[in-house]
């Protein structure tokens, strides 16, 4: 698939891009090569390819989920200015 000047100029009207007249016929050249490789990856026959998460075969260590600290509400609770049935009560600051 080609691009013409019109189109270069249309995509970067669209895009909110100025390209200079001399610029435009490199960008054309590049976006004409990057469809052409598009193009050619999508002759590639991928019937037999499974699909990949991830391009390693890279297994992920995990570890067991234990607790490690214990936390102690009654005692966070005691610095708080007021506390009851364990909520923190704070002031009104929103009428």
């Amino acid at each position: 698939m080609a691009l013409d000047k019109s189109e270069v100029e249309k995509i970067a009207h669209l895009a909110r891009l100025h390209i200079s007249r001399t610029e435009a016929e490199g960008v054309m050249s590049r976006i004409t090569d990057i469809l052409a490789l598009i193009d050619q990856m999508q002759t590639v026959n991928t019937d037999d390819i499974e699909p990949l998460a991830h391009p390693l075969d890279a297994l992920q260590r995990l570890r067991a989920d234990e607790v490690t600290e214990v936390i102690h509400y009654d005692d966070l609770q005691s610095l708080a200015p007021e506390a009851r049935d364990g909520l923190y009560l704070v002031p009104k600051v929103i009428e």
